[in-house]
């Protein structure tokens, strides 16, 4: 009968590996790395006298230290072995499991929130509708959101597009997002007096500016006039395009949670 390898012998194969390995690197860790070298030699031997050699008196001694040797390993090296089983447990445990699937989530939540906002944006864009889109970051924005109407909406293009729609109530001033809701609308924003702004940006700009340098907040505008989507952070006001929107729109939910 010619030499098969299943893939039970590959499992087995691969499960001793990573046994071998997480063993080296306690000692590793432990500065006992000689001694797993010594271990690895000792259980080369006894396998090549008991199973290779099929010698009866020696692998019987070898079988005796084996089973010595292993109760001797666990009382010297138990600290690394609750080490290793507590990491493992760690890994596995429903609160890592938890955490796990609520980080799941809030990606999850937070790439339709930037699906929803960058697709109104581009709708706004290209139909020429003005608009000014205010994400808190960490500062509070509580002194602006009261100035417009409360909504604490869910964010969905639709709605967005709605409030800027032209000659709609809502229309004028800025839409507050906060904590993945649509908070306010039709906020009043203070405006930049910066002398830097280019004349071809109006009220709306000015404004987004004017948040962006009193907070920490992030503005987006689009144009009524040429349909252009700019940002304001961090004091500075600059053109996008609707691929840098969504990164940048990504960054500040991630900041923000």
């Amino acid at each position: 009968m010619g030499f098969q390898i299943g893939i039970k012998d590959i499992l087995d194969i691969l499960l001793v590996a990573i046994l071998l390995y997480e063993t080296y690197r306690i000692l590793k860790r432990s500065g006992a790395v000689n001694v797993f070298w010594g271990i690895l030699a000792f259980i080369l031997a006894w396998f090549i006298v008991s199973y290779v050699l099929a010698l009866e008196l020696s692998g019987a001694l070898f079988d005796r230290f084996i089973s010595v040797g292993a109760i001797a390993l666990i009382v010297i090296f138990q600290d690394e072995i609750r080490s290793l089983f507590s990491r493992v447990g760690s890994r596995f445990s429903l609160d890592a499991l938890h955490r796990t699937l609520h980080n799941k989530n809030r990606q999850n939540a937070e790439e339709k929130i930037v699906m929803q906002i960058v697709l109104a944006c581009k709708h706004m864009s290209k139909q020429k509708t003005g608009a000014l889109i205010v994400i808190r970051r960490q500062q509070s924005l509580g002194e602006y959101a009261v100035s417009g109407e409360k909504m604490n909406a869910e964010i969905s293009s639709r709605l967005i597009e709605n409030i800027f729609f032209k000659n709609t109530p809502l229309h004028d001033g800025a839409l507050i997002i906060d904590d993945g809701k649509l908070q306010s609308a039709a906020c009043i924003l203070p405006v930049s007096k910066s002398q830097d702004i280019p004349q071809r940006y109006g009220l709306r700009h000015r404004a987004a500016l004017g948040i962006a340098e009193k907070t920490d907040a992030v503005a987006i505008v689009v144009s009524e006039e040429t349909g252009d989507i700019s940002v304001a952070m961090d004091k500075q006001i600059r053109s996008v395009k609707t691929d840098e929107l969504a990164q940048i729109v990504s960054q500040v939910l991630s900041s923000a949670s």
